[in-house]
């Protein structure tokens, strides 16, 4: 369900639930600053916007374009900040767009444009509501705290292909006939998504550390810099994981080749045994051809056939253990 939420944070006090954009916009005036959650909206929800807070028209056209990188924009009264959020689910990475408008008294948030997993943003509202006496203390501790939740769903989301990085590992050592390599390819794609996202995020955040944002607060800057030290870990993580990949793709090649030359081996042996075989009795054959022909009793005499065959089996033998000792003597045969 698409549910937008408008709230006035007083310094002190119990935040105010409101009704429209309208609304928000007469409470600037007031001791506090108003956080705007659209969730999925369309241009005519967004355009109000431009006349109330003064957004310039190319923050709300990007707040409703699809695959657009992090970024940080400053204006005059806003900044506008560009983020994702990762989500893994049936072993395919999605990443949805959360922009984040961030004014001295106001913070406007937009997310839910084509998004597959709505239970992010139900969470999001139920994590913010128990941070509420971080809140009161300005837009930009408003701002930290849904980074910090987004953050941490992005460890949810590499832990799982951590996982599967490490089922495939045991496969290829334990059963790699049983491992396939697209999907170790299809690992480095995901991967290399979330890199993409990660390293421009990282830089939205250093800009932040270094106080490129003038709405943030010195002292809500340390905490931003914890979430740069998580976005950072996370690259190096993903690197870490990208270069595995390649060691796995690497080792589950060597295995390959090495079954191949044990197969190769095993035909080599075989067909040397074929060939001492046919080499002994080639001969042989060829004797026991002439043995058996006409002629044969013809040259030793019909009346002799009974000491000429046993004396030409026992030639035959004598020739074949000569061709054994050979072959032997020639390492044809292992010793």
């Amino acid at each position: 369900m698409k549910i937008s939420t408008f709230y006035f944070f007083p310094h002190k006090g119990k935040p105010v639930k409101l009704a429209s954009t309208e609304e928000a916009s007469q409470y600037l005036k007031k001791n506090g600053f108003v956080w705007l959650d659209f969730n999925d909206p369309t241009l005519e929800q967004l355009h109000p916007l431009i006349e109330l807070f003064g957004i310039h028209p190319l923050s709300v056209e990007d707040c409703l374009d699809d695959n657009q990188i992090p970024k940080m924009d400053t204006f005059a009264n806003y900044s506008f900040n560009l983020f994702n959020h990762f989500t893994y689910k049936n072993q395919m990475v999605a990443i949805e767009e959360i922009d984040i408008i961030l004014g001295g008294n106001f913070l406007i948030t937009v997310h839910g444009h084509l998004a597959e997993n709505t239970e992010f943003f139900s969470n999001l509202d139920n994590f913010v509501a128990k941070q509420e006496s971080e809140i009161s203390r300005g837009p930009d501790y408003l701002m930290h705290v849904i980074l910090d939740f987004i953050v941490d769903k992005k460890f949810e989301v590499i832990e799982q292909l951590q996982n599967e990085i490490d089922l495939a590992e045991e496969t290829v050592i334990n059963t790699p006939e049983k491992f396939k390599p697209e999907q170790l390819m299809h690992l480095r794609g995901c991967l290399v998504t979330l890199r993409k996202s990660l390293f421009y995020e990282r830089e939205v955040l250093t800009k932040i550390c270094r106080k490129d944002c003038p709405f943030i607060s010195e002292k809500s800057i340390y905490y931003y810099r914890d979430v740069y030290d998580h976005l950072a870990k996370f690259f190096e993580f993903i690197e870490i994981n990208r270069e595995m990949i390649a060691n796995l793709m690497e080792l589950h090649l060597s295995m390959r080749s090495n079954q191949m030359a044990l197969m190769s081996q095993q035909t080599n042996e075989t067909v040397k045994r074929l060939t001492v075989i046919t080499t002994i009795f080639m001969p042989l054959t060829l004797l026991s051809g002439i043995g058996g022909m006409s002629e044969w009793s013809m040259i030793t005499g019909p009346e002799n056939w009974k000491i000429a065959y046993p004396l030409f089996l026992l030639g035959m033998v004598f020739i074949a253990v000569i061709n054994y000792l050979l072959l032997k003597w020639s390492h044809w045969i292992d010793q």
